[in-house]
């Protein structure tokens, strides 16, 4: 506004020299109050950009005010001298660097172990986290289209992909496209498939979970699984792991989603059918990243724990991600086995 008035100061001050045809005095005070009038503008302008600036940094700032641990523990694998065969790993990522490691780095680990003839190499979806993470720690972790092009550069022959996804879903059907796009550029390439895609995936993990958290089990505790959710189809991958749960005499384990259902008001209000007094949380999600810190275990007044506490629940969170779970590592590991079998 104050740009706007300096413009217009101008112009009448220019008309008015017109007008009064050469006086030097007017002319010369003219001159000092259309220079005094533009340094203003110039200065509140420098003034707003700097205010501007230092309210974007205080957000940023606001916005993780919490330590997600060490990046430079993690192996983020995008070194080059591949070979001829490699193990792609594509996950969907977090930023929250302990996590990263003793999830995705673990199930990374678990299948470089199996598969000593490939170089395990890592690739995330989410360019946000990749972005989050450079910006804050300095480290560039290959987005799909590097990671391709990576193994392209290096000359690999065998290309064999496992995603971490949990299950075939909007994400998993993107990651298949892309491929697809670079399947000429090798010899051979296999993709493995999502964490729950079999029957047989479906009770391998139920196993995990049940065996994970057997000790919370003592018919006072309901024992709260946390899932992502999607709109896709794919979203009854939750309820399918509900009706095995319930089905298998696992009557005190309830599954829900934070973008879908089964919503939390749904898992609330089985648990309040019942005659619990403690409640277990825990992710259904291969990381513990932003979701369980936050919409699970956060302070805030709309997280699980706080809906559940506010119930008058006695509220424990255990914030690990499935990756850690050595059961749920080596099921990505038979995975992976039966892609790179489909190429021999």
């Amino acid at each position: 506004m104050k740009r706007m008035i300096a413009a217009v100061s101008a112009l009448t001050l220019t008309a008015a020299c017109f007008v009064s045809c050469g006086s030097e005095k007017k002319e010369e005070n003219t001159e000092k109050s259309t220079e005094a009038v533009t340094t203003e503008a110039a200065a509140t302008e420098e003034l707003t950009t700097e205010a501007e600036t230092t309210t974007e940094a205080e957000e940023e700032d606001d916005e993780e005010n919490y330590d997600t641990g060490d990046a430079s523990l993690d192996n983020i694998r995008n070194q080059d001298e591949i070979g001829d065969n490699e193990l792609l790993v594509i996950s969907f990522g977090t930023s929250f660097n302990d996590s990263r490691r003793l999830t995705i780095g673990a199930i990374e680990n678990a299948l470089e172990k199996a598969f000593p003839e490939y170089s395990v190499r890592r690739g995330f979806t989410a360019n946000i986290v990749i972005d989050h993470v450079e910006k804050r720690d300095g480290i560039k972790i290959d987005d799909i289209e590097d990671a391709l092009k990576r193994a392209v550069d290096n000359g690999v022959k065998n290309l064999v992909i496992q995603p971490t996804h949990l299950m075939n879903g909007l994400e998993y059907e993107e990651l298949t496209d892309k491929i697809a796009e670079y399947s000429d550029a090798f010899e051979k390439v296999a993709i493995g498939e999502p964490l729950l895609t079999s029957d047989d995936d479906f009770a391998a993990v139920e196993k995990a979970i049940t065996d994970w958290t057997k000790e919370y089990d003592d018919g006072e505790t309901a024992i709260c699984f946390m899932g992502h959710g999607t709109e896709a189809d794919s979203n009854a991958v939750y309820q399918k792991m509900q009706d095995l749960l319930t089905k298998d005499g696992f009557a005190n384990y309830y599954v829900g989603t934070v973008e879908a259902e089964p919503s939390v008001e749904d898992v609330l209000e089985k648990v309040k059918a019942g005659s619990y007094k403690k409640v277990v949380l825990e992710p259904l999600m291969v990381v513990a990243g932003d979701h369980a810190n936050n919409d699970m275990a956060g302070d805030e007044e709309d997280s699980w724990k706080s809906i559940f506490e506010a119930e008058g629940y006695e509220v424990k969170c255990l914030l690990r991600g499935l990756g850690e779970n050595e059961d749920i590592q080596k099921l990505y590991v038979e995975h992976a086995q039966k892609a790179i079998d489909s190429i021999k």
